[in-house]
């Protein structure tokens, strides 16, 4: 993305406090899109056309102090996006270092090490119109920590986050491993908790993809056990194909089964892509059956959209 503007950023030192100030800089990129989707099927309330929009500007900076410490700063202007009204979104500072890795404070918009994967190899198929419910995993929530080890081996990483419970509740815990060691090899593992009291939830996520040439393969195991309510799993592949540096296609399916439902709910999708400089088209397709678990429950749903980025 090309930076629009960039900010002087002076760190003035407190008041009897002997300390040096340091200088930044600050970027703003934006994103653009406008789509339209079409929803036919049984287990849908939006069923019909309709059109979307979206917009927003990000916010990032960078500094280095006297200490070594790489101090970031970023935010996102996204009008009405939060409860309350906008303007802004997700928000974070991190601090980081070689020796001490990565630490991220976010006040809104952050993930947990586990709920960073919990989309799984196929993405959020659910969040489409096809009248599936998700799976929760363990969320982060606002004004949660984020912690990224330094490197303990090559091609091991290892995450840690932690955000506020609510009330008569206990801080919730999320942990990740991700091994990148084998070229081409990607393999993640995590887990945590979240939930309101009395109905708290214990997630795990498994993934694993390789990549071979323009070829992608990825397959993905997501656990959710909930107090007071049916245990959830979702499996999930996805299969992606690059065919020129601008041309992609992938497909996708992901089947969520709910303990002591006769009927899984199955989502198959295909989709494509082209993108020249900031610009993306991209056209995809969603079937689901059994939706809420019910048996001849279908949604099928198409959509167009066109992205850019600047």
């Amino acid at each position: 993305m090309n930076k629009l503007k960039k900010i002087g950023l002076t760190a003035l030192a407190a008041s009897l406090v002997a300390t040096s100030a340091f200088a930044g800089a600050m970027t703003v990129s934006g994103g653009a899109s406008i789509g339209v989707k079409n929803t036919t099927g049984t287990n849908d309330a939006s069923t019909g056309k309709s059109f979307t929009m979206g917009n927003q500007l990000d916010f990032a900076g960078s500094g280095e102090l006297d200490n070594g410490l790489t101090v970031s700063l970023a935010f996102e202007l996204d009008n009405a996006a939060e409860a309350g009204g906008g303007p802004f979104d997700n928000h974070s500072v991190t601090i980081s270092s070689d020796a001490l890795g990565t630490f991220k404070f976010s006040g809104h918009g952050g993930s947990s090490a586990q709920g960073a994967m919990d989309a799984g190899a196929a993405g959020d198929l659910y969040d489409n119109g096809t009248g599936v419910a998700t799976i929760t995993g363990a969320a982060a929530g606002d004004n949660s920590m984020f912690y990224t080890l330094p490197e303990v081996m090559e091609g091991v990483s290892i995450t840690a986050s932690m955000s506020p419970g609510r009330a008569a509740q206990e801080t919730h815990t999320s942990y990740g491993l991700t091994y990148t060691g084998v070229e081409g090899l990607t393999v993640k593992y995590g887990t945590g908790d979240s939930g309101a009291p009395a109905a708290e939830i214990e997630s795990t996520t498994m993934m694993a993809s390789y990549a071979i040439g323009s070829f992608t393969a990825a397959v993905s195991n997501t656990e959710a056990t909930k107090v007071g309510a049916a245990n959830r799993e979702v499996q999930a592949y996805k299969l992606a194909y690059t065919v020129t540096d601008d041309i992609s296609v992938h497909y996708a399916e992901a089947t969520y089964e709910t303990v002591g439902a006769a009927t899984d709910e199955e989502i198959d999708s295909f989709g494509a892509s082209y993108t020249s400089g900031g610009m993306t088209i991209s056209a995809t397709t969603y079937a689901t059956a059994g939706a809420g678990n019910t048996a001849g429950a279908k949604t099928d749903r198409w959509s167009l959209g066109l992205s850019f980025a600047f």
